[in-house]
């Protein structure tokens, strides 16, 4: 397991188990840290937003197969916005998290393994958030977006930042994933470990290019088959990304937890909140 290494002020990483970032690595250099970046032989292909079609190059020859589940929305802020998002955030306490990031959550406090959901200190998205919520809501892609969550992370390569292959809970968020990626560009690693369609054969891995100042959407096989990373590698210089998600069916009008849905929409559309 790797344990908790310090920052340049004294306090502790927030890596635990097996995650780690530059700061526990060099903290515990006998560890071998390889969580970030265990290689893997894989079928690896690069997303077209514009045809929606994941492809390579063989031997000269193109291969691709339709991605379906990926929304990018080129310059969704503009270079102003941009600047005013960040300085908005950096006036707020970063708190560390683990492989590497910091982060700001606004949303309602989780227990996922109990599935269990209260208001705690939740009061509400940051005002301003308010703008990019209405201007989502105007893409046919995202008609009827109301987010509920909203978690700002910090990415920066002194730190080793990362993200590793996971899945978003599916209780309680709902069917679509909102990132709004800012100060550089990246790269979205989409994975499948068994393989696709054709091929059947080991992992296969989509690699999504994010500009800076783009909007990414995860939805439908993308959103609940596919996990998505971001690599150490892919970091080089300050990344901050704003993760907007919705509610689940569960906790919609008509669903067994309806009423707590309702109490933490009203709640998150006051847009008067800080982070907890």
């Amino acid at each position: 397991m790797a344990s908790q290494g310090v920052l340049q002020n004294g306090s502790a990483c927030g890596c635990k188990g097996i995650r780690s970032c530059l700061i526990c690595e060099n903290a515990n250099t006998k560890l071998n840290f390889t969580a970030n970046e265990t290689p893997k032989v894989s079928q690896e292909f690069t997303y077209n937003p514009s045809s929606r079609r994941a492809f390579r190059c063989v031997n000269g020859i193109e291969e691709s197969f339709l991605f379906p589940g990926v929304f990018v929305w080129e310059n969704f802020v503009t270079e102003e916005e941009e600047r005013e998002l960040v300085s908005k955030m950096d006036e707020n306490i970063w708190r560390e998290s683990q492989s590497g990031r910091r982060k700001q959550d606004f949303g309602p406090k989780v227990n996922f393994k109990k599935r269990r959901v209260r208001v705690g200190g939740f009061c509400g998205l940051p005002s301003i958030s308010e703008k990019l919520v209405a201007r989502m809501s105007r893409e046919p892609q995202l008609n009827g977006f109301q987010p509920v969550e909203q978690c700002n992370l910090d990415y920066n390569p002194q730190r080793g930042s990362a993200i590793d292959p996971h899945l978003d809970d599916s209780w309680l968020w709902g069917e679509r994933l909102v990132t709004i990626n800012l100060l550089s560009d990246t790269i979205l690693t989409m994975s499948l470990d068994e393989g696709c369609g054709q091929l059947d054969q080991g992992e296969v891995k989509v690699y999504v290019h994010l500009s800076r100042r783009s909007l990414v959407a995860l939805y439908g096989e993308a959103r609940h088959q596919w996990k998505h990373a971001i690599h150490r590698k892919d970091i080089h210089s300050r990344r901050v990304c704003t993760t907007f998600r919705e509610l689940s069916a569960e906790f919609l009008p008509g669903g067994e937890q309806a009423e707590m849905g309702t109490q933490l929409l009203n709640i998150a559309l006051t847009f008067r909140g800080v982070p907890l």
